[in-house]
């Protein structure tokens, strides 16, 4: 993995903490299957969807304050 994919995981992950706490997020990423993608964060990133589609679908599954998206 290059530096510039893990860094745009780190912002992915500093992102998912905002918007659900540290602890929730990685629970939520693990348990919860996004409509957008018809698998959960966890997956998505395992499989190689790119963060950014990643976050979207995240973002269109909830809330996620506007300064997020």
């Amino acid at each position: 993995m290059g530096q510039t994919a893990a860094v745009r995981l780190t912002d992915f992950w500093e992102r998912m903490d905002e918007v659900f706490g540290a602890t929730y997020a990685r629970s939520w990423a693990h348990d919860i299957v996004l409509p957008d993608l018809g698998c959960t964060v966890d997956q998505a990133i395992a499989s190689g969807i790119d963060t950014k589609e990643v976050w979207r679908a995240v973002c269109s599954a909830t809330e996620v304050p506007g300064t997020l998206t």
